[in-house]
């Protein structure tokens, strides 16, 4: 996991206060939105996060901050991790399987947004099998570089409660994530091959792609059709697959980036109205992530495109 440093050189000191402070948020906007993200595993409330940290450092007298990128990290992972906590009940009212809001990405992993290598697809889903305090522990320390002092400072916890909470989200993220490393060409690979064989309805294509014990996990919210259960086993995965494709036989497949990794968009009457990830191992996909809810589709450059 590569490590994302949480400290920017700070703005040039010239101007009154208010425009430097602007201007030092502004530099650190990207990282700091990375930050509630990372927390949150929702763009559009991390958004309103970075929106409100600006808020309240409006409302505060600059001078009498010594570390402006400090207070900025610490206030935005306190208000995400406040709205994670919220969040918490909403999603166990959730209709069906709850995964988090994809982030399309550069295809280059360099041209990429900061999160991109650091918050895959794959560890946003773990993600959200922690609590939120090992959540928020984890990614301000494991994934952005924080001290177990600046974390502490951020949770209102002591350095030694954030070194537990992170071994902890960190053992259980090692156990879950994927163990191997998929060079993008063969994810890509991979991804193109599955699109053909769903979307010609290839049943014996999709059993050679799929793992004996993969997941089909369809995210609709209770908006649109979507499975309300994950779907287990190669034989039920491929079945479902092929019968959704012969329902909506006008879907076509677009390729995309989210989150670093490739992954494809479904596109109806010109509309994205769904996103799939597939996790891999060996060269078998053993995760297939459908997401389906439309209020999802919020870090997508376009929600419309071409047939």
């Amino acid at each position: 996991m590569n490590r994302t440093e949480a400290h920017h050189t700070e703005a040039p000191a010239e101007g009154p206060p208010a425009n430097r402070a602007l201007a030092h948020f502004e530099e650190l906007r990207p990282r700091l939105f990375g930050v509630a993200y990372g927390i949150l595993g929702s763009v559009a409330e991390a958004e309103d996060v970075v929106q409100d940290a600006w808020i309240r450092l409006q409302r505060t007298d600059v001078d009498e901050i010594e570390d402006l990128t400090g207070w900025l990290v610490t206030t935005t992972s306190r208000l995400a991790l406040d709205v994670l906590r919220a969040a918490r009940t909403r999603r166990e009212a959730y209709v069906g399987p709850w995964l988090p809001e994809p982030v399309e990405t550069a295809p280059d992993p360099a041209d990429s947004v900061s999160l991109a290598d650091s918050m895959s697809w794959a560890m946003l889903v773990v993600l959200e099998t922690l609590s939120p305090a090992e959540r928020a522990a984890f990614v301000l320390h494991d994934v952005f570089g924080l001290s177990f002092d600046e974390v502490g400072t951020a949770l209102g916890r002591t350095p030694a409660a954030c070194r537990k909470l992170a071994s902890r989200a960190r053992e259980h993220v090692e156990q879950r994530q994927p163990r191997f490393d998929v060079d993008p060409k063969a994810h890509r690979a991979v991804v193109e091959a599955f699109s053909e064989a769903t979307r010609s309805g290839d049943l014996d294509g999709l059993l050679g792609l799929l793992d004996p014990d993969a997941v089909l996990t369809s995210d609709g919210g209770g908006l649109v059709r979507a499975a309300r259960n994950p779907i287990r086993g190669a034989d039920k995965v491929a079945r479902f697959l092929v019968g959704v494709s012969g329902k909506y036989a006008d879907r076509s497949h677009r390729p995309i980036t989210i989150n670093g990794s490739p992954a494809l968009v479904t596109v109806g009457g010109g509309i994205v109205d769904g996103v799939i990830a597939l996790g891999i191992e060996d060269g078998r996909i053993t995760t297939v992530d459908y997401l389906r809810n439309p209020q999802k589709f919020a870090g997508l450059r376009i929600t419309r495109a071409e047939q």
